[in-house]
């Protein structure tokens, strides 16, 4: 029952976004829609609590008169208990229902809708969740004219959202969050697949969130803490929780304003109290907020080759001062992976998504890439990944999986999964026997050290990955790939070859075609 209301809920909730954005595009529209869907949530757990409260009194929260004396006191000792326990408050007028059926009677709600939205933000302030709650609702922007070019256009299209929202029960009790947390990620989804190139900056694929989830969480059932530096909307955080018992703290930072406001709104729709999750919003290498801070499990999918100052002061900051060089600044692959690794607790596993040319390239990379293996040794397995898997970008990528103290401290896991892959209409995806293949291959690790022609996985010795290969660790120098492929990939060389070979023969004839015409002697 629970699986058919999760897709029940994920296909009502989805109609609504495609019917109603009209010509807005879904990157446009999903601040709307997943703003009202959590303003929606908020308002039903506040009336579910209230009720809760009340019971012993025998009254109902919305039939609660505020304009009463009595109806004052019982709002203040609800708004007290309220605050402390879900972290804000909304008094029964402000409930989303009773907006939707003034939408509904056609009433203008706009002004009505942005009071409550800041009134819920207010009833924060001074309190242990202000920092959560700030600015949530920053980019539900109710003036903006992609809603409308009238009020009364705008106005029509808000009512729709909120009436087509109210008719569906988010929560019949609290157990029921996580169904609404897991639909609110699928409409996370579903945008991400229509917003292009702009997706990468928010959203994971599920299978490779999960994949992560998984490599950082082998052998422990419950987490001190999780860690995410470029943390998007959260999705990684919430799926490592999932493959565990608990989670202490949620760690994260995220550069740009809305997706921060988005990771802030998914934590508090998956039922994560605001005491238990700290979302900052900066840029982690240049601002980093929780420096002090050592985490037993980090995952990360950060920006693909994106540019940061390499400003010289950062060779003193305690993140990159043992390296002697920084990550080029036109690449920062490495120095998210120093400011993880730096933030790693000494129990724990860090696994960052990254694209291949940091297996590698040279200079500055090269020589980061020797101090991990050489002077760290944290580099505990390389698993490269299938091209075209991530929205906005077609490029191969891999994982790299470190520790501080791994158990297996002369060798390192490679698995080349980049083979391993099931096609959708414009997408690559992995499949769930190609995430067991990979976690059997770490599972299995030991009895891999003499089976290099397994053609998928080989641990390497590191004196192998220093003397035989210089500290490259590109994964067809230890992982043998196809004689197929290899045969496919000399045919289409030769194939080349031979087509620029009768391209200049056929420059050569017409160069002196040309230069006979002109009566002088060609030389070429």
């Amino acid at each position: 029952m629970v699986e058919q209301h999760k897709k029940a809920l994920e296909k009502q909730l989805w109609n609504i976004a495609n019917a109603l954005r009209g010509n807005m595009s879904a990157d446009e529209f999903r601040d709307y829609i997943l703003g009202f869907v959590f303003y929606k949530y908020l308002s039903e757990r506040m009336d579910l609590y209230a009720d809760e409260v009340l019971k012993e009194d025998g009254i109902k929260f919305d039939a609660i008169d505020e304009n009463s004396e009595k109806g004052k006191d019982y709002l203040d000792a609800i708004k007290e208990e309220a605050i402390d326990h879900l972290g804000y408050f909304l008094k029964p007028s402000e409930l989303f229902h009773v907006l939707a059926k003034k939408g509904e009677s056609g009433e203008f709600v706009l002004e009505a809708l942005t009071e409550v939205l800041n009134h819920i933000e207010q009833s924060t302030m001074g309190t242990a969740a202000e920092d959560d709650f700030n600015g949530l609702f920053d980019d539900l922007d109710l003036t903006s004219n992609k809603l409308g070019k009238t009020e009364k256009a705008k106005n029509e299209l808000i009512s729709k959202i909120l009436i087509h929202l109210d008719d569906i029960d988010f929560l019949h009790d609290e157990t029921e969050i996580d169904v609404l947390g897991d639909a609110y990620e699928y409409l996370i989804g579903q945008f991400a697949s229509g917003a292009g190139k702009k997706a990468g900056e928010f959203y994971t694929p599920p299978m490779v969130s999960k994949l992560l989830a998984k490599l950082v969480t082998i052998g422990k059932d419950k987490l001190k803490s999780v860690y995410d530096p470029t943390c998007g909307s959260g999705s990684l955080l919430l799926r490592v929780a999932k493959e565990v018992k608990d989670v202490g703290g949620f760690y994260g930072q995220e550069s740009n304003p809305s997706t921060y406001n988005l990771a802030r709104m998914n934590m508090i729709l998956h039922g994560v109290h605001y005491r238990r999750f700290n979302i900052q919003q900066d840029d982690t290498l240049e601002q980093p907020h929780h420096l002090d801070e050592r985490f037993e499990a980090l995952v990360a999918n950060p920006p693909f080759s994106a540019k940061w100052s390499a400003a010289h002061g950062f060779l003193t900051d305690e993140r990159f001062q043992d390296y002697g060089k920084l990550a080029p600044a036109s690449k920062a692959d490495f120095a998210f992976v120093q400011h993880m690794l730096h933030q790693l607790d000494d129990n724990g596993t860090m696994a960052v998504v990254l694209p291949h040319g940091v297996l590698f390239r040279g200079a500055a990379e090269g020589h980061i890439r020797k101090h991990l293996i050489q002077e760290k040794n944290c580099l505990d397995a390389v698993i490269g990944l299938p091209a075209n898997i991530f929205y906005g970008t077609s490029i191969p990528t891999c994982i790299l999986v470190l520790k501080k103290n791994r158990q297996q401290k002369d060798n390192v896991l490679f698995i080349d999964a980049s083979q391993s892959f099931g096609k959708a209409t414009n997408q690559n995806y992995l499949r769930d026997e190609d995430l067991a293949a990979i976690l059997e291959a770490v599972e299995k690790r030991d009895q891999l050290e003499t089976e290099k022609a397994d053609k998928f996985a080989y641990v390497a010795p590191i004196q192998e990955i220093a003397e035989e290969n210089e500290f490259n660790l590109n994964i067809p120098r230890y992982v043998d790939t196809f004689e197929a492929e290899k045969l496919v990939v000399l045919e289409d060389i030769a194939c080349g070859i031979k087509k620029v070979n009768e391209s200049i023969i056929v420059v050569d004839n017409k160069i002196s075609k040309f230069c006979e015409e002109l009566g002088i002697q060609a030389v070429v």
